[in-house]
């Protein structure tokens, strides 16, 4: 099979790596894509959010599969355009995107159908928003309702704090229409786990739970980023933990988005506080997470392709789904200065030597005109290492990540060693 992925960051990338051991693939190809993926599969340089472009490029090579990997290009449709074009593709169609392009629309599902989440309210209105911010007090939170690249949600600690990131994104416009609505809610304790379910509209399949390190900086400190890195397993998610997602979370939310006229086919991605309430929503996603995906997709045995296509195809109850019994780290390289402003274009060094001891998946990368690989985004290469154990993967993942090297790399030296 010729196989399109839609993206061009470190989940693209690790999405490429899985499938380029399937059986099933003949030529794999990337649009945009990045200086790594190069080295897997043909780039395209068409941008993911561009749906037309996307859709008639895919048809006039001959896809017979294409995979829809960002936020962004399914909450504009881009698996409705596919599938009518008569190309197979992989993602859910938008009106079940919209789990994670409206966080109220969200919101408002887990309500009418039970499913525990923290206490919320939402708002178009300023002053309606500060006034309730007020009455509540803190901590709470406050988050754009549309997409903000992972960064459209405020941990407020202080009432002024939470006051001042409701005038940013309702008033000031700091993510344009996405945060001119807002969900302010009520700030739930507790460790925080991400479970990724494969599912075909009915049935689902849950990969091994994995926690995402948010912030920029050491001791959970800092903004908000896309990702600083990613362990999997998390510590703490039990059996019975797994037992109470799967009756009360997990299968409810499947059945309450097939109600809705909305089956969802794809990855969705499940972000939980394990509360002393029990286990409840923070967020849906509605693709693999990023970093979370290169960790997760480094434990998998099956073949990724036989996944995709029995998501789409409504057949995943037929399949055994098989993951390793190891542990993995995903540690994130970051540009100086990230998640604010930061130069490109920087020359990295020893990524041969980093990967004899780990999967080095590229995010924000480019080859230049000699074919050196440089620095092109924020978070520039995920570090993913698997062990027999967690701790044992985690310093893996650090020790192959000293061999790299660029001007004002950034990283976390606390990835799966915090709660």
């Amino acid at each position: 099979m010729k196989v399109l992925v839609v993206g061009g960051g470190g989940r693209e990338h690790a999405i490429l790596w899985a499938l380029s051991k399937s059986p099933k693939v003949s030529q794999l190809y990337c649009a945009p894509g990045n200086g790594g993926i190069a080295a897997l599969a043909e780039c395209v340089p068409i941008k993911a959010t561009d749906v037309a472009a996307m859709v008639s490029w895919a048809k006039e090579n001959a896809m017979d599969f294409v995979v829809v990997a960002p936020d962004d290009p399914l909450a504009l449709g881009m698996v409705d355009a596919l599938e009518e074009a008569g190309i197979p593709a992989f993602g859910p169609r938008a009106n079940a995107a919209i789990v994670e392009s409206s966080k109220i629309f969200s919101k408002e599902l887990m309500a009418k159908y039970h499913i525990p989440t923290a206490k919320y309210q939402s708002f178009t209105d300023l002053d309606e928003a500060l006034a309730y911010i007020r009455r509540e007090g803190a901590p709470i939170v406050v988050k754009a309702d549309g997409l903000a690249l992972g960064k459209g949600v405020v941990v407020a600690q202080t009432v002024a704090e939470a006051e001042e990131a409701a005038r940013s994104m309702m008033a000031d416009g700091k993510f344009g229409a996405a945060g001119s609505r807002v969900v302010i809610e009520e700030c739930m304790t507790g460790p925080e786990v991400t479970v990724l379910c494969f599912t075909d509209g009915e049935h689902l399949s849950p990969m091994p739970p994995s926690r995402d390190h948010k912030r920029a900086y050491d001791g959970d400190k800092g903004p908000n980023t896309g990702g600083m890195g990613a362990i999997s397993p998390a510590p703490g998610y039990t059996p019975e933990i797994a037992r109470r997602c799967m009756e009360e979370i997990f299968r409810p939310t499947i059945d309450a988005l097939r109600a809705e006229g909305r089956p969802f086919r794809g990855v969705l991605y499940f972000g939980l506080m394990l509360t002393p309430d029990g286990p409840k929503v923070v967020e849906y996603n509605a693709r693999f997470g990023d970093p979370e995906c290169q960790a997760v997709l480094s434990l998998l045995e099956s073949d990724l392709m036989e996944i995709f296509l029995a998501c789409r195809n409504g057949t995943l109850d037929q399949l055994d789904v098989r993951w390793t019994d190891g542990a993995a780290c995903c540690l994130v390289l970051a540009s100086g200065g990230y998640p604010g402003k930061y130069e490109t274009g920087l020359p990295i060094t020893g990524l041969e030597e980093a990967g004899r001891t780990a999967v080095v998946f590229h995010a924000g990368t480019k080859r230049g005109e000699d074919g050196q690989i440089l620095t092109s985004g924020g978070r520039v290469l995920g570090v993913t290492a698997t062990a027999d154990t967690l701790e044992a993967a985690i310093q893996k993942a650090y020790e192959s990540a000293g061999a790299i090297s660029f001007p004002d790399m950034h990283f976390r030296t606390d990835i799966g060693r915090t709660v």
